[in-house]
């Protein structure tokens, strides 16, 4: 059983160093435990510090690509490397690395694929109230929309079994956090959360610089993606208000025209229809989206065949370099592996 502990920084030389530093390198129910950096175009030493760190695996964006990208890429390196738990930590040490064991616990007892960490979002001091009430409104529409039961939606620390990262499709060009959520809930993977602990505040957040901005940002994360999910339903409703709406001036005309006075109210007959005919137009675009959707479904499913198909290929070149030893060693591993999609 291998944990990678996967680290997205941007500029965090400063933090990395007790990010590191509170990763256990022993877990019970697991055998290895290696830590990983993936770099997005940081202008300070942060490569540097995860060297003379000894950090297991250093990758490396050549310029700044965003925290959803590089979380992405994260996840391909870690199932190229044969991880079976991913935990994703941040490099500003906002989260406390010795919480790992509680986090992975529901995974090794084969309870869950994803757990979130809990950060009691109520009981941090340096949160304002606004952020507070931002988070719990933000995260009981992400469980209303995703039906994943978590209290902390946008926490970044979390722990994938390796069956959920290989179905996860992030397209968010901004935060993962959501959209990894509502994706969780949509197809139907275990998901449950744990309390865990916060260090304190190292800097001020790049994700949450702008209020405005920001809830901009994780309700078009939201709207999107339930509107992939669920385009039938989006659309319908969508049909249905713009046809009630047209459906106003209409019964106005007919009022007005049963008691003699319709060659004056010409112009609500004229909206009115306009508005129905759009509503028409949302209904056979919702059929459409529908049909859009489960087109979607198959290429997920494809693209999750083709991913299992490259982790077997570059399995199979490392097992062709390996020594004798590492031979039977990867042999069993393959023969595990095997048994496991049999049983799947």
């Amino acid at each position: 059983m291998k944990l990678i502990v996967q680290i997205p920084c941007y500029n965090e030389e400063h933090t990395l160093p007790e990010t590191y530093k509170d990763i256990p390198r022993a877990i019970d129910g697991v055998d290895k435990v290696e830590i990983m950096i993936i770099d997005d175009g940081s202008t300070d030493r942060t490569i540097e510090v995860a060297k003379s760190l000894g950090v297991d695996h250093i990758i490396r964006n050549k310029n700044n690509r965003g925290l959803a990208r590089t979380f992405r890429k994260g996840l391909d390196e870690c199932l190229k490397l044969g991880a079976d738990i991913i935990v994703n930590t941040d490099g500003d040490n906002q989260y406390a690395g010795w919480d790992i064991p509680k986090l992975i616990k529901p995974i090794l007892e084969e309870k869950a694929d994803v757990v979130v960490g809990d950060r009691k979002t109520q009981d941090i001091n340096h949160f304002s109230p606004l952020k507070k009430l931002l988070q719990r409104l933000g995260s009981y529409v992400v469980k209303k929309v995703s039906g994943v039961q978590v209290p902390d939606a946008v926490s970044g620390f979390r722990a994938y079994s390796r069956e959920a990262a290989l179905q996860l499709n992030i397209i968010s060009p901004f935060s993962y956090t959501i959209e990894a959520l509502i994706q969780s809930g949509k197809k139907h993977m275990a998901v449950t959360h744990v309390p865990v602990e916060t260090n304190a505040k190292t800097r001020e957040s790049r994700l949450f610089t702008s209020i405005p901005k920001f809830i901009e940002r994780q309700l078009t994360t939201i709207v999107r993606m339930y509107t992939m999910y669920q385009p039938l339903r989006v659309f319908v409703l969508l049909g249905a208000l713009i046809t009630l709406i047209g459906l106003i001036p209409i019964v106005r005309f007919l009022v007005y025209y049963f008691m003699g006075e319709g060659d004056g109210h010409i112009q609500s007959l004229i909206l009115g229809g306009v508005l129905s005919l759009l509503g028409a137009f949302t209904f056979l675009i919702a059929i459409i989206a529908d049909l859009i959707n489960f087109n979607r479904q198959l290429i997920e499913q494809t693209l999750e065949k083709v991913r299992r198909m490259e982790l077997a290929m570059h399995n199979d070149a490392n097992y062709a370099k390996s020594t004798p030893g590492q031979v039977e060693q990867s042999t069993k591993a393959h023969e595990a592996r095997d048994s496991e999609l049999k049983d799947d």
